[in-house]
Parts: structure tokens; C-alpha cells; sequence
């Protein structure tokens, strides 16, 4: 893990902050190249970033406070103003609020321009998860024996820290990976002068980070293809929203997120709200679009 990829005298620059920036610089390309696609002006783009920078960071620290509200409460000032601290629905949420004002002042299709940030936003996702996997953040998966596991000790998130609650949830895995004797052997410290132990410098886990850099790039490819159809404005954006949640609730089965209800996390619960929103809108737009065309007919 490289959570600082160089400094310069007190300047750190971190991975996860560049990666973030590259994604986002992406996004906006991706963005920019669809709108002009579709007849819409490019140059939304960069103001369509720029809104979905400030306020996907906000609305993704605000949501993360709510959930962590009692360790808020303790102390809001660091909470508030720490590196890390997002939770992805949040950001999302506001960012499509707040730009979807926006497309409404520039009095341009809003289906037209959701469509255009449905393939942006699915590849920016992705790609931005390498800033998570390269500060190994704690966004990586449960332990695994596949030859591609990965060892997290020198991310800003300890593993033997990380999973105290997902070993607490599966005793027999707990004992299968030594997990109580290795976590207290002090093994060094890493890059930033962090401790890790045993535990985190010899336990494999999935890099799930990966995984979904891997599921965003595809699902980037799937929408381009799916957008050559015959489509009405605003299924593509549906679309994604299907694509994206799948692929979100399949892959917190090998996250260590907290169960909250029925065995599922609350990023599941979130998925499965948005697919059924996305479904929902899918149908909802080809029968407003079969019926425009009977009307015509």
C-alpha cells in the first residue's frame, strides 16, 4: 500500500486524494464527450464536476457523521475535518440533487443530461476505488486464500482493527486465521510511523477496491453498448442506477461493513432501494415512450 505517494518538505500528497482527482477528471471527459453526443453544450461539463466534487464530498461526510453520530458527538471537530469519512450514497445523493438543479436553471432536458452522467459516474466510481485500494482505507474485503489477496499492512486502516467485528460475526473463521494470537505480535511500523501487527502482515484479503474498479469499467462498456439502442431519454441513467447497485450489493458480501438488517449492510439496503428505483424508472420510461409512439401512430 502507498497511502503518500511523495512529499515535498511538509506537503504530503496522498494517493487517495489523487485518485479522486483523477476520477473525477475522467468523469468530466466521459461527461463532456456524451453531452456533445447528445446535441447538449460540453462545457456543462466542468461546472457539472465542479458541483458534483464540492457536494458529492459533502453529502458523503455528512451521511458518514449521522452513521458515526455518537463518535461525532465526541468530537465533531475532528470527525468533521478528518481525511477519511465518506460514505458514497451521501455524495451521491446531494451531488444528483444539487446538479440536477443546475440542468433545471439551464432549462436543458434533464433525462438527456442524467443519461450522459449515468456512464460518467459508473467508470469515475471505479476508477476512484485505486485511491482506496492504494491507501488500503479499509475499504478491502474478509480474508481469502486466492492467489490475488491482498496484504493491507501498510494502509492507514489495520486490519486487525478493521475486523474485530467481522471475526466477532464468524467465530470459526476467527480461529482459522489465528486471528487473536497474531494481532497482538507488534510486527514494525509503516511508512507514516503507524504500528501494524502479525496479523495484518501475513493475512491475505480481497482487494475489493479492485474488484470494483474492474465491475465500473465494465459496466462503463455495457452502457456504451446498451446506449446504441433505440432508447427514450433517461433509461440509460436507470440503467445505471440498476448496473451500479448490483454490483455495489454483490460486493459487500466481501466487505467488512456492519450488518444491520436481515444479514444485509446498509450500502445493500441502499442498492437495493436504487434498483428498485431504476427498474421502476426503466419501465416507466419505455411505457411513456411506446405510448408517444401509438398516440403519433
Amino acid at each position: 500500500m502507498i497511502p503518500v505517494l511523495f512529499e515535498i518538505g511538509p506537503l504530503r500528497v496522498y494517493s487517495y486524494g489523487l485518485m479522486l482527482g483523477i476520477a473525477f477528471l475522467i468523469g468530466n471527459a466521459v461527461l463532456a464527450r456524451e453531452l456533445k453526443r447528445r446535441g447538449l453544450a460540453a462545457a456543462m461539463a466542468n461546472t457539472i464536476t465542479v458541483l458534483a466534487v464540492v457536494f458529492g464530498i459533502a453529502g458523503a461526510k455528512i451521511l458518514y457523521l449521522i452513521e458515526e453520530w455518537d463518535s461525532f458527538l465526541m468530537n465533531p471537530l475532528g470527525m468533521t475535518f478528518s481525511a477519511g469519512g465518506l460514505t458514497w450514497y451521501g455524495g451521491f445523493l446531494l451531488a444528483l440533487f444539487v446538479v440536477s438543479l443546475y440542468i433545471r436553471k439551464k432549462k436543458v432536458s434533464f433525462l438527456r443530461v442524467w443519461d450522459c452522467l449515468g456512464i460518467a459516474l459508473i467508470l469515475t466510481y471505479g476508477v476512484g476505488r485505486i485511491g482506496c485500494h492504494l491507501s488500503g482505507d479499509g475499504d478491502y474485503g474478509i480474508p481469502t486464500t486466492l492467489s490475488w489477496g491482498t496484504i493491507y499492512a501498510q494502509g492507514t486502516a489495520k486490519p486487525s482493527v478493521m475486523l474485530e467485528e467481522y471475526f466477532n460475526r464468524e467465530p470459526t473463521e476467527r480461529e482459522s486465521w489465528h486471528y487473536d494470537s497474531l494481532r497482538v505480535i507488534i510486527a514494525g511500523r509503516d511508512k507514516l510511523g503507524h504500528l501494524y501487527t502479525r496479523f495484518d502482515e501475513v493475512t491475505p484479503l480481497h482487494p475489493t477496491p479492485i474488484y470494483e474498479l474492474l465491475l465500473g469499467v465494465l459496466g462503463y462498456f455495457l452502457l456504451l453498448a446498451i446506449q446504441r439502442r433505440q432508447l427514450p431519454d433517461g433509461a440509460l441513467f436507470m440503467m445505471y442506477l440498476m448496473l451500479a447497485s448490483t454490483f455495489r450489493f454483490a460486493i459487500e458480501f466481501l466487505r467488512l461493513n456492519p450488518r444491520i438488517a436481515g444479514g444485509l449492510t446498509e450500502a445493500q439496503l441502499f442498492s437495493i432501494a436504487l434498483f428498485a428505483l431504476g427498474f421502476a424508472g426503466f419501465i416507466y420510461l419505455g411505457r411513456q415512450s411506446e405510448s408517444r409512439t401509438t398516440g403519433a401512430g
